[in-house]
């Protein structure tokens, strides 16, 4: 009985140690994929072009998934070899901290949390496990890493002036700068101090929800779809008050409203689409995308199905030119969702083939500046002014 005993326990040992090893690796090579499906050739061009641009993407969510950020993976869209290989400038790496099971664009509740799974098969730390602020804390923890291991390949945005080398670099190889933003402000876990916390482990943009209705605003895949509560409003008050951008990404229609009511300064739809060219829930409306506009602010267009209704660059091309056409080009930018258990038609990487549609499609040298970078940088660079208006 005692070496069956023993030979049991090796055995779940062994099926304990597989899992955590293998486990999360397995479940992010099914969610985070490159469906390869045929791609324009790409012009001698284009990619002169696109060498010379200064591109920032305004959403990825890397940082939820046990990866080096600093070395080339073989799964998801974003490390920092691709980067560079994208010409990407400046990526915003978003904190999830928690998502429903069962998750859908129409109708989720807070009730179950697929991140607390993650975070135990990932062995994070065990503060994470409970904590939703702990979760964004060890998300900024490993951002921070990142940075200080990467020989100056790395570089953190926090303030205006962190963003002045990302617009004008001084040297010929400047670092891929960073810049942490949170995806549902439920990690405030009821305590608006902890935007101070937030605050100071790097966090500069957040969205009040993610796919779920919370304590400060309703979400466009809740139950409730409601706006702000007033907890929310107080919370964009002191969002703006210190220098963290305000990202409507995932807000409700009403909270979308109260938002940009309320904004004094440049508001962000991070990642998303339009409704003119692909009805759904989260996509923005004319009306909301011409409020983002007098805001000053810019609205990423993400590169995946929901956002776009397919994953080829004329479509995410196409919703550009909608905004464009409606608003001006200096409100479009780009926001692919990138590690956020998308399917997309290229990784980081592949921006270029970005830049190849644009051109096709007929947009100046100039337009394609603006949108690839030049406009993100310009609201990002007002965005983190504290007290700032817009």
């Amino acid at each position: 009985m005692k070496r069956f005993l023993i030979g049991f326990g090796g055995v779940v040992l062994v099926a304990l140690t597989a899992f955590f090893i293998f486990a999360p690796a397995i479940a992010e090579r099914d969610m985070n994929v490159v469906d390869g499906l045929p791609l324009p050739e790409v012009s001698a061009e284009a990619r002169a072009l696109h060498e010379t641009l200064t591109i920032v993407d305004l959403h990825g969510d890397t940082l939820l998934w046990k990866r080096d950020l600093l070395e080339a993976a073989d799964r998801g869209h974003i490390d920092l070899p691709r980067l560079r290989e994208g010409n990407v400038a400046l990526q915003v790496f978003s904190s999830v901290t928690k998502t429903p099971r069962g998750q859908n664009y129409e109708n989720n509740t807070d009730e179950t949390d697929n991140i607390t799974l993650l975070a135990i098969g990932q062995l994070q730390p065990l503060r994470t496990w409970t904590s939703l602020l702990e979760r964004t804390l060890w998300h900024a923890t490993k951002l921070d890493r990142a940075a200080a291991a990467s020989d100056g390949g790395l570089a953190l945005v926090q303030t205006p002036s962190d963003v002045v080398p990302v617009r004008a670099p001084d040297r010929g190889s400047p670092p891929v700068a960073a810049m942490l933003s949170v995806e549902g402000l439920h990690n405030l876990e009821g305590d608006l101090a902890n935007l101070e916390v937030l605050y100071d482990a790097g966090v500069r943009m957040a969205g009040p929800v993610h796919f779920f209705d919370n304590a400060l605003a309703g979400s466009a895949h809740g139950v409730e779809k409601g706006g702000l509560t007033p907890l929310g409003r107080e919370a964009i008050e002191r969002m703006e008050r210190m220098g963290m951008i305000v990202d409507i990404a995932h807000c409700s229609r009403a909270c979308v409203a109260d938002v940009l009511a309320m904004a004094t300064r440049p508001v962000v739809s991070s990642h998303g689409g339009v409704q003119a060219t692909c009805p759904g829930g989260r996509n923005l409306t004319d009306a909301e995308i011409r409020g983002v506009a007098q805001t000053g602010g810019v609205i990423g267009i993400g590169y995946w199905p929901g956002a776009v209704c397919d994953t080829s660059p004329a479509s995410i091309v196409a919703a550009m030119r909608h905004v464009r056409d409606l608003v001006g080009i200096e409100h479009v930018a780009l926001g692919s969702d990138f590690d956020g258990t998308v399917t997309t038609r290229f990784d980081t990487a592949g921006l270029v083939h970005i830049t190849q549609a644009l051109m096709e499609a007929g947009f100046s040298d100039e337009d394609i500046r603006a949108i690839m970078g030049g406009n993100a940088i310009r609201v990002i660079e007002r965005g983190l002014e504290p007290g700032a208006v817009a």
